[in-house]
This record gives C-alpha cells, structure tokens and sequence, in this order.
C-alpha cells in the first residue's frame, strides 16, 4: 500500500510539472467515431486513445481546399481489430524502433525481450524487437487525464516485466496546437528500476491529402534535413551494426546539402537495397549534428531538423526537435489494402484506388540514436537509459505549418 502511494504521489508530481495544458476551458469527451478533437489557428487534429495516436490532421492547402494530411482510419474501433497496419500515428514505446537479438545488457545482466519481426524458422516470433514487441504501447489504449479546446494528455503505466523490460514506466503524452502547429511533449519515468526508454511519434504523411491527381507516391515531396550528413549504418534487416556513415553529397542519402524529392534518387541502383534486403526506399535513421555550430535553442526559428514540402498542395511541414536523430520511412512495405478514410483522396476516379499504395505516404520520427542500447561505443545511455530517482525521459518537437509552393521539382 505504501509503495502504491508513493507512485501515485510521484505520478501526480509529474503530471503537474510536466503536462502543459493550452487552455484551462474543457470541451466535450470523444466523437461518435471515438476521435477526441483539438483546434488551433487554421489547424484541427484528432486523437484516440489506442496508442495515444493521431487519427485526423486538417489543414487548408494553397487553394483553401482542407486537407486531411496523416494516415489513419475514420473510426477508432478499427485501430484495434486491423493488425495488418500497426503503428499508424502512434506513439511506439517503451523503446522504439529495432532492438538487436531482442535482448540488451544492463549493469550486466542480460534482458530478452519479445521478439515481433524478421521471422525465420528457427525463430518463428522473429530475431529483432520492432517498437517495443508484438503488445508495445501502439497496441494499447492509454488514458485520457486531460482534454481541452486545443490541447491533449495521455497516460500510460507499463509494468514490470511487460514485453521483457525490467521495471514499472509511467509517462505522459501531451498533443497542443497553435497557430498552425502541432506541439508533442512525452514524459517517461522510471519508477521502481532501471530501464531502456525511447519514445517517438510513427506518424503517417501525404501533404496532399492523398488527393493528388497527378500520382498517388510521395516522390513528388521534397525533403530536406541540413543537419544531416551521417547515417546509422544498418544491416539487410535494418539492424545497427555500429559504424556511422557518411551521406556523400549527391548521393541517395543525400538530403543534407539542398532539398529534393523523396523519388529523386529511385532511378540511381543505389536505392536498391537501402532499405533492407530487396527493399527499394528509405527506411533510415540519420544523425542530427547541430553542435559544430554552437548552442542553439531547438525551438528557434531556422533551426529545423527536417522540412517536408509539396509544391502540388503547397502545404510545407517543419519539423523542430530537442532530439538528436530522425527517422524517415518511405512506405516501402504499403501495398494497397490500406484504405483512405472518407475525408482523404478523390472520390470517383477509378484510376486512383482508395487506399494506400507502395510509397504512397512517409514516416517522419524523431528520437535518438536507434538500438544505442546495444552500441555502448556511442555513449548514449544517459539518453536512454534511466532509474528511479533520476531524470525523466522527455521528447519534446514541434510541427510548423506553412504555404510554400517553391518546392523542388527536381
């Protein structure tokens, strides 16, 4: 009873000081559709429960056209039944992204967590933990703790032991829009032992609305990361394998040295095998190197890690973050079952099918240094690992709106 109690003050603790609430007027529970919506300036958003995940992100393009710009489903039922798209918007946890051999070291005992990816036959769950496991945070439904006109918190408490972490977490989500953005700020704390913890947002984008009537891929988007010329080198199944590489000018990795488009370089042979064994595409973590040019506030202006633009909507997203890597996805594993929700794509046209098709959205995450866990030599721990009576883990990123039909066409 005594420990319960001491949890419950430390979890009241944290919500106080570290969820930031953009409006003291509360608003109505869920929609019909079970979709919980906030409003800024020029920009709506909805959430569920079911991974703390965004459902629903409305935007007007350059001819006032609302858009309907991430991926997701029209009710929130559905996130729970269909397996086959997992982290859709989500909040993949308690460590995110790929953990070698599902199993690392601490203060020298090994954990084994559960494995839920790359299948063999002597390894039929798989030889790799994607996202936290097979039952990781997108797979569960948080809680709301608060709600208002523009703002949203979640929480999660995940035991001991769950999935093979050591320890109890508890954390925080919060979602506030503003003036044309969308902030996200997630807490973590260790509460009873010592634990890996690395969070993200697995968003899916199409700044068209998936409404283009040109092409339904994402290779007409132009990206741009000017902090970015390194990349965690990885293996035919997109497991770290320790080196840091180097994204030479002009090459497929190369979105550092001047903006272009995500199918820019899918003609260079280079692209084949970039994204893993026979993958075609981006699924890569880069580096963000902002030091060599001083302190810097993460939240100024200019100081983007990532842009994101499509000259066709004219919709441009910046994307600022205290993180110290970025993860971008082309949706090489899309294959068209996914369908669009009612407020997304053309309606009537049959040469445009209503769903999703290969490179048909992107990924954009922020976090740190993937499986550093299992890297020692990067000297990341004090990033991701953490105990009780320490420092909570903390993301904080903010995602900027604008018009800006400039983007490359190259």
């Amino acid at each position: 009873m005594r420990l319960n109690l001491v949890l419950s003050s430390v979890t009241a603790s944290l919500l106080s000081t570290f969820v930031s609430a953009g409006s003291d007027s509360t608003v109505a529970g869920a929609d019909k559709d079970g979709k919980y919506w906030i409003h800024g300036t020029g920009i709506s958003a909805a959430f569920i429960p079911y991974g703390a995940s965004i459902s629903n992100l409305l935007i007007n393009d350059q001819y006032g056209i609302q858009r309907d710009i991430v991926g997701g489903f029209d009710n929130a039922s559905y996130y729970g039944i269909d397996r086959q798209h997992p982290h859709f918007g989500s909040v993949p946890g308690r460590y995110a992204n790929r953990i070698k051999n599902s199993s690392f070291e601490l203060d020298g005992v090994t954990y084994h967590v559960l494995p839920n990816e790359n299948p063999t036959p002597a390894n039929p769950a798989g030889v790799d933990t994607l996202h936290g496991g097979p039952d990781g945070w997108d797979w569960r439904n948080f809680t709301v703790v608060s709600y208002t006109n523009n703002s949203i918190t979640f929480s999660i408490v995940d035991p001991d032991g769950k999935e093979g972490f050591p320890g109890e977490v508890v954390s925080y989500i919060t979602y506030t829009l503003g003036n044309m953005t969308w902030d996200i700020k997630m807490v973590a704390i260790a509460t009873t032992k010592k634990t890996p913890i690395m969070l993200s947002s697995h968003t899916y984008w199409n700044l068209d609305g998936f409404a283009n009537n040109e092409t339904q891929t994402i290779f007409n988007h132009t990206f741009y990361m000017p902090h970015s010329g390194q990349r965690v080198g990885v293996d035919n199944i997109l497991i770290p394998t320790g080196d840091i590489l180097a994204n030479k000018q002009g090459s497929v990795n190369d979105f550092w040295s001047a903006p272009k488009q995500i199918g820019h370089s899918f003609s260079d042979p280079e692209i084949k095998g970039n994204c893993g064994f026979n993958c075609a595409g981006y699924d890569t973590c880069w580096l963000v190197n902002r030091e060599q040019d001083g302190p810097y506030d993460w939240r100024s202006e200019g100081g983007f890690v990532a842009r994101l633009q499509s000259a066709w909507s004219g919709i441009q997203l910046d994307v600022y973050s205290d993180q110290e890597a970025f993860q971008m996805y082309s949706c090489n594993g899309m294959n068209g079952s996914m369908t669009l929700k009612s407020t997304q794509g053309l309606h009537g046209n049959a040469d445009f099918p209503r769903t999703i098709p290969q490179y048909g959205c992107v990924v954009l995450e922020v976090e740190d240094w993937i499986d550093a866990i299992n890297q020692p030599e990067w000297q990341r721990s004090k990033k991701q690992i953490y105990e009780p009576g320490g420092d909570p883990y903390v993301l904080q990123a903010s995602y900027k709106f604008s018009i800006n039909t400039t983007a490359t066409s190259s």
